[in-house]
Parts: C-alpha cells; sequence; structure tokens
C-alpha cells in the first residue's frame, strides 16, 4: 500500500489478529444495541402502559443512576486486567438484559424491573468504554490509534444505519421483547470476541494502599481538569453533546405531533444522514495527519456546532423532511471527524495507569449533563413550545467552538513505546 495514494490512506494500515477480534466484538454488541434502539420505551408504553412521565424516567433516570453507580468502578478497574473486566461487564449486560424476556415470559415483567436493568446496563457500559480504551492503548502503538478509532466510529453509524430499520421491522413482526433477547446475545458474542483476542496483557502496578480511599473517586476527574487539552475538550464535549441531546425528544414532538410527519419518516430523516459518518470517519486520519489534530479539532468541532440551529426552521411536507436530513448529514459528517480524534486525544494524553479512571469520569460526565440539560429542555419546551426551545439550544451551541480554541497542545506526558503487532 503507497502511503501517497488517497484511498489507502483513507483505509489504514492492518492493525493484526488481536485487534481485528476486539473491532468485531464491539460491532457486534453495537448491532445489538441499535437493533434494541427504542426497545425499552415501547416495552413500557405497549405491555406495563406507562405514562409519559415513566418513559421520561426510563430514559433519564437509568442513564443518570447507572453513571452514579459507575463512579466507583473506574478505580477499581485501573489496577487490574482489563481484558476479563471487558468480558465481565458484557456478560453482566447479558445477563441483566435476559431477565426481561424472562420476566415477560413468566407474566411478572414490571416497571421497576425496567428501570434497575436500565441502570446495570447504564453503569456496565461505561465501565466497559473505559476498560476498553485502556485495552486499546495495550493492544496498538500510539501511531495506529487514531485508526482503531476512526474503524470504531465507522462501525457505529454503519450499525446506526442498519440497526434500526432491522429493528423495526423485528419489533412489528416479534414484538419489542425479542429484540432485547437479540442485544442480550449480541453481548454474549462480543464477549466470547474479546476471549478470542488471547497475547499478553501487561499487568497494571498495584497501589501502595490496598483499600480504595473515598479520595480516588476523584482521579479521574482532577487529571482532566489539571490538563491544558483536556480541560476544554472535556467541557466541550459534555456541552456540546448534552445540548444536542436534550433536543430529541422535542423534535420527535415537533415533527410526529405538530407538522405530522410520519414514522418511516422520522426514520429516514435520522437514518439515512448516518451515511455522513462513514465517510466522515474515513477522512479523520488523513486531515489529523496533514493538518494536525488541533485544528482538526477545532475546524470540525465549530462545523458540527453551526448545524443544529437549523432545526428550528423546520417546517411541514417534504422541504421540512429535506431540511432535517440536511442538517443532520452535516452534523454527523462533522462528528464523524471529530469523533475519533477527540478519543485518539484523549488516550495519547493520558497515562496508561489513568486511562480507566479519566474515561470513566468523561463518560461519567457526559452522560449526567445529558440527563440534566434532557430534563431542564423538557421544561422549557413545555414553556415555551418544542420550536422555540430547539432554536436556543442551537443558539447555545454556537459558542461551545470557543472551549476548542483554548487548548495547549502540549508534548503527550507519557511516550508510548512501539508494540509488535499479533
Amino acid at each position: 500500500m503507497k502511503s501517497g495514494h488517497w484511498p489507502g490512506r483513507l483505509l489504514g494500515p492492518r492493525l493484526g489478529r488481536r485487534f481485528g477480534w476486539l473491532w468485531a466484538a464491539y460491532g457486534t454488541s453495537e448491532l445489538g444495541t441499535w437493533l434494541a434502539f427504542g426497545a425499552f420505551p415501547l416495552i413500557a408504553v405497549q405491555v406495563l402502559h406507562a405514562g409519559p412521565a415513566e418513559v421520561a424516567a426510563l430514559a433519564s433516570a437509568g442513564a443518570a443512576v447507572g453513571a452514579a453507580v459507575a463512579v466507583p468502578l473506574g478505580p477499581w478497574v485501573e489496577f487490574r486486567s482489563k481484558r476479563p473486566v471487558l468480558m465481565a461487564m458484557d456478560l453482566v449486560r447479558f445477563a441483566a438484559l435476559l431477565t426481561i424476556p424472562a420476566a415477560f415470559a413468566l407474566g411478572v415483567l414490571t416497571f421497576l424491573q425496567l428501570l434497575l436493568v436500565s441502570v446495570v446496563v447504564a453503569a456496565a457500559d461505561i465501565t466497559f468504554r473505559a476498560a476498553s480504551g485502556a485495552y486499546l492503548k495495550t493492544l496498538l502503538p500510539a501511531e495506529d490509534l487514531l485508526v482503531a478509532n476512526a474503524r470504531f466510529e465507522s462501525t457505529t453509524w454503519t450499525n446506526t444505519i442498519i440497526g434500526p430499520p432491522l429493528g423495526g421491522a423485528a419489533i412489528g413482526l416479534l414484538g419489542p421483547v425479542a429484540t432485547v433477547v437479540a442485544d442480550a446475545v449480541s453481548y454474549l458474542l462480543s464477549a466470547l470476541g474479546i476471549r478470542a483476542t488471547g497475547g499478553h496483557e501487561p499487568r497494571p502496578e498495584r497501589r501502595e494502599a490496598a483499600r480504595m480511599r473515598a479520595v480516588d473517586l476523584l482521579d479521574g476527574w482532577r487529571y482532566i481538569l489539571a490538563d491544558a487539552t483536556l480541560r476544554p475538550l472535556f467541557f466541550n464535549t459534555a456541552l456540546f453533546n448534552g445540548l444536542v441531546m436534550a433536543t430529541q425528544p422535542l423534535l420527535a414532538v415537533l415533527m410526529l405531533g405538530t407538522l405530522g410527519f410520519a414514522p418511516w419518516q422520522y426514520g429516514l430523516a435520522f437514518a439515512a444522514p448516518a451515511i455522513g459518518g462513514l465517510l466522515g470517519s474515513r477522512l479523520a486520519r488523513p486531515l489529523a495527519t496533514r493538518f494536525g489534530q488541533h485544528r482538526v479539532l477545532v475546524v470540525s468541532g465549530t462545523l458540527r456546532a453551526v448545524w443544529p440551529v437549523g432545526l428550528a426552521f423546520l417546517g411541514p411536507g417534504t422541504g421540512g423532511l429535506l431540511l432535517v436530513m440536511g442538517v443532520e448529514f452535516g452534523l454527523i459528517l462533522c462528528c464523524g471527524v471529530f469523533n475519533p480524534v477527540s478519543a485518539t486525544c484523549r488516550l495519547e494524553r493520558t497515562p496508561t495507569d489513568r486511562v480507566v479512571r479519566t474515561l470513566s469520569a468523561w463518560s461519567v460526565t457526559t452522560k449526567a449533563t445529558t440527563a440534566l440539560l434532557t430534563a431542564v429542555w423538557g421544561v422549557l419546551g413545555s414553556l415555551l413550545g418544542p420550536r422555540t426551545a430547539i432554536g436556543l439550544a442551537g443558539v447555545l451551541l454556537l459558542a461551545t467552538p470557543l472551549l476548542l480554541l483554548r487548548q495547549d497542545h502540549t508534548p503527550q506526558p507519557e511516550p508510548e513505546p512501539a508494540r509488535s503487532r499479533t
């Protein structure tokens, strides 16, 4: 493969058999997640006859409590081998999700069980993602991290395109509980894939103190806030993700209610633009190689903040549908570039013995911020109307790139020796 050839640079180097298994495991579990997208609210409404308040609580409270539960897991995982933790988190999610079809079959399914399962899955998800970042850093040399993160990003958007339509068809034929079974099985297959990675994983150094102290819970946040590069990126990511996700319920109300779009049109408006994520993830590495990570983060972070305000001008009919698809395509394209570069920057800036705590703190803050802003925008949507609240979020998003301009890219704190690929 010639390094100067553009398609070759898009594809990137081969990363070895062990990464291949990890990538396959990630893709399998992501597909299961998107197949079951929206299954919990559907079960709550169709099976348990839950009202709007209960459905909202399932979406926000489950994620928020799960994030709180995950806080002590970061320091606990840091000084343990990561591959067993990854398999354990997959098996925890597998077992938790299987309790739903089991209870449904026995006629004892309750809303409380749905809420508890959502908490367990959210906590396991945060822990898995934090541990997987640390594992990836031991698996590959530093120069290949961006390639790996770009492939993960591409896989996410691929599953976003194909998962919800397949899941919707399965729900129509078999009911929402069937997709929960598929999601559970995907975690079991993911655990088997991670087990197949094999190889030797360096054992983390033990701390002097055997017991974890309460102050250790804040280690991840302390490190992020002390780093001149991670700190603005951290606040930018939490605020951007929170504002974007907070408008999604309001956009659903506006499109499906006020403007009268059909459900299939609503689904198409968000599935088709995911192609932009595939394109963006392919462009991330060559752009970062040519222009540098900082410039790519600033430009893509600025461009992604420009699009959402356009949703305030959404109207009915074909023109409105095309507007949503255009806005979402531009937004997702920029996110497809930004996300893998940001993930790589986090790994490069964080010493190996702090990766899990740092990524865990990052995920906990992002999820908690999203839950809080979703609740706040729900109130604003009731008081001001969905369109005005969406427009307000879009205006606030325009200020988020200011955080990225203050990044200080000094040399990374820990040079990583190149590791051989297996």
